[in-house]
């Protein structure tokens, strides 16, 4: 769909966004909510309601073994996701999905998906290979290479199902339409020059 590298840049930047902001809560509320509810709670000595609550009784949350508040790992986390997907992410997965499929002679609803599909096998274990560096438990334990590679095989097995199911059936549809009421004029003349 993007035909320069502005459109590109832009795509990624919308896609990114949505993103990082959908992991962030999956990985802070559904995964570890729990988890930080527990100790939240053993730290103040009651019962703690949310998980906002524990995450402001701990401090923040631990990265790279500093406690920081979670707009600060939302800003960490978009510049590494919107680096990967503008160096690795957007065009490997189009170089993918057209060893699979010609784009011309392939229906684009398949083609996409094929790109979209192509994406989250890269991004997913790259994110989660991130993600298990800057969230190893550095002050709990002392670091070791198989704990670090058991971290990022869990984070792909979290991840890869949440990834593949939000990207093809909510994020990237959603990108997509907000892709074509920003550009409708050059995606206009694009189909009249074609035409």
């Amino acid at each position: 769909m993007p035909r320069n590298q502005a459109q590109r840049m832009f795509f990624a930047f919308v896609t990114v966004v949505i993103t990082v902001h959908a992991y962030v809560f999956y990985s802070l509320y559904v995964i570890n909510g729990n988890t930080f509810m527990e100790y939240a709670g053993l730290a103040a000595g009651e019962k703690v309601q949310s998980v906002l609550q524990a995450i402001h009784i701990l401090g923040g949350v631990e990265v790279l073994g500093n406690r920081i508040p979670i707009w600060g790992v939302v800003i960490i986390e978009f510049c590494l996701a919107y680096l990967l997907e503008n160096v690795m992410g957007s065009p490997c997965s189009f170089k993918l999905a057209c060893k699979c499929f010609n784009p011309a002679e392939t229906h684009p609803v398949l083609f996409e998906s094929a790109i979209i599909c192509a994406t989250v096998g890269l991004m997913c274990p790259a994110m989660s290979f991130l993600a298990a560096i800057l969230y190893y438990p550095y002050n709990a334990v002392d670091f070791h290479f198989f704990t670090l590679l058991a971290n990022w095989l869990k984070l792909v097995c979290f991840n890869f199902p949440f990834a593949f199911f939000s990207q093809l059936f909510f994020i990237q549809p959603f990108v997509r339409t907000v892709f074509k009421i920003v550009f409708r004029k050059d995606i206009a003349a694009r189909i009249k020059q074609a035409a």
